[in-house]
């Protein structure tokens, strides 16, 4: 039987998202998949799902959700969201059961951006150019490519969930995130100045309310073109951080546009996108230079450390506030961590 995971409510922004779409950038679609790939992981993995499997990603607009049919097992992980379940709040990162009677309710809780729910299973949806992944903007994948709302019903195909209780779920990876956030200068770094790069790496930035899955304005000083602002369109990688004609730094997230005419004065790397993705508007963020064997060394110690698996810990009925602080969520785990299919 396909159990159904009903939307009861949802915010902007909350979408479908899988892995996403790869080897289409030179036909100019671009990749979209999940803002914090670390996250995504987590909670796929919590769920026992296929590590590309479709998740529901939920911005700061929230989202509530109520299982049909029959009950459906899920994993979240990502910010530090408020999650309940019938009003008992639950840590922010975690793994149950929903039944059909029940309503699970993720709302923005103190930090983080972003988090995800994996189904035990899979939504059982049509992909389009091989994937499930929304970009809304082109309207591809996901449910008819757009936002979800409410009354939307997601199909899903279950699995036998490998929890049984409520769990909290822990991960090396996602705790705790870096700060400041590690770059790759170039490719055009030559088009600025030795002061704009100074100040790059030195001025505190603040993500900007005009920032969304496609890139992270940043507000903070002008970071002046030495060579002017327009350079042959080529192609745009995730992390990059283009610079507009006014001087603006933009950090190009996963709906980024395929190409860009703008200099890219530096990329962050790929082991710290994640962490960037998580900054809300408002927070504050810094950069720092890495060498590209420093980059290397910490994607290669960030696939280590999710080769790991994640850590699951059984919680007692009693999910007080009091309760879940005085809990030790790492000891007397079992590890949910599967090979890839």
């Amino acid at each position: 039987m396909t159990a159904r995971l009903v939307i009861r409510g949802a915010g902007p922004g909350v979408t479908l998202q899988d892995a996403g779409r790869f080897g289409l950038l030179r036909f100019g679609v671009t990749h979209a998949g999940p803002m914090d790939p670390e996250a995504f992981a987590a909670a796929n993995l919590a769920a026992a799902a296929h590590p590309r499997a479709a998740t529901v990603e939920i911005s700061l607009g929230g989202a509530d959700f109520a299982a049909e049919g029959e009950t459906i097992g899920v994993a979240i992980a990502g910010g530090e969201f408020d999650i309940r379940l019938d009003h008992r709040k639950l840590p922010p990162a975690c793994a149950l059961l929903i039944a059909p009677s029940q309503m699970l309710s993720i709302r923005p809780g103190p930090s983080g951006a972003w988090c995800y729910l994996a189904v035990c299973g899979a939504f059982d949806l049509a992909p389009m150019l091989g994937s499930l992944a929304t970009h809304m903007r082109s309207r591809l994948g996901g449910l008819e490519g757009r936002a979800l709302r409410a009354g939307d019903v997601l199909p899903v195909k279950t699995s036998p969930a490998p929890f049984e209780a409520i769990s909290a779920l822990s991960a090396s990876w996602l705790e705790p995130r870096r700060s400041p956030v590690r770059v790759l200068l170039g490719p055009q770094e030559d088009y600025f100045g030795k002061d704009a790069i100074e100040i790059l790496l030195g001025a505190k930035w603040r993500v900007s309310a005009r920032s969304d899955r496609m890139a992270y304005r940043l507000e903070g000083p002008r970071l002046v073109h030495a060579k002017g602002h327009d350079i042959v369109s080529d192609g745009v990688a995730l992390g990059a951080i283009q610079v507009a004609g006014d001087g603006v730094p933009y950090v190009l997230m996963a709906d980024r546009q395929p190409t860009g005419g703008y200099p890219k004065i530096a990329h962050v790397i790929g082991a710290d996108l994640g962490a960037l993705a998580q900054a809300r508007p408002g927070d504050e963020l810094s950069f720092a230079a890495v060498t590209w064997q420093e980059a290397v060394e910490a994607r290669r110690a960030l696939r280590d450390a999710m080769a790991k698996g994640v850590r699951l810990t059984p919680l007692s009925d009693d999910l007080s506030s009091e309760f879940l602080l005085s809990r030790n969520l790492v000891g007397g785990v079992s590890d949910a961590s599967r090979d890839e299919a």
